[in-house]
């Protein structure tokens, strides 16, 4: 499950490479939400390393500054919604249309050519 809340903060710290703090400086500048417990203890889940890897990677190998990197974020948050309400939308598509073809099947009804006696002349 990705998006469990699992890692606290010093051990998403290290697995992503980074200091607390600036795991803390992306929370403020909400560029990642971790969860928090009812004491206060943020959680990260295995869906926010991943942002935060992206968000190391988006900085350091592309140069990027933070501003940068939320605006990447936003629309590669954007696309996901869009992505994923493409793919419902095209699910409600296919019911319907099988819907539509189920219908046509009960409606159906064969032509069968009467026999006519031959034509005299």
């Amino acid at each position: 499950m990705p998006d469990k809340p699992r890692y606290m903060i010093s051990v998403a710290a290290e697995l992503v490479g980074m200091h607390p703090q600036t795991l803390r400086l992306y929370e403020a500048k909400g560029l990642v939400r971790p969860s928090r417990t009812p004491g206060g203890t943020r959680l990260y889940s295995e869906s926010d390393v991943v942002r935060l890897r992206l968000i190391q990677r988006l900085t350091t190998e592309l140069g990027l500054n933070l501003a940068g990197v939320e605006h990447v974020l936003r629309l590669q948050d954007e696309l996901g919604r869009l992505h994923a309400r493409m793919e419902r939308l095209e699910r409600e598509l296919r019911a319907e249309i099988a819907s539509v073809h189920r219908s046509y099947r009960r409606e159906l009804v064969l032509y069968r050519p009467e026999k006519h006696p031959a034509r005299r002349s």
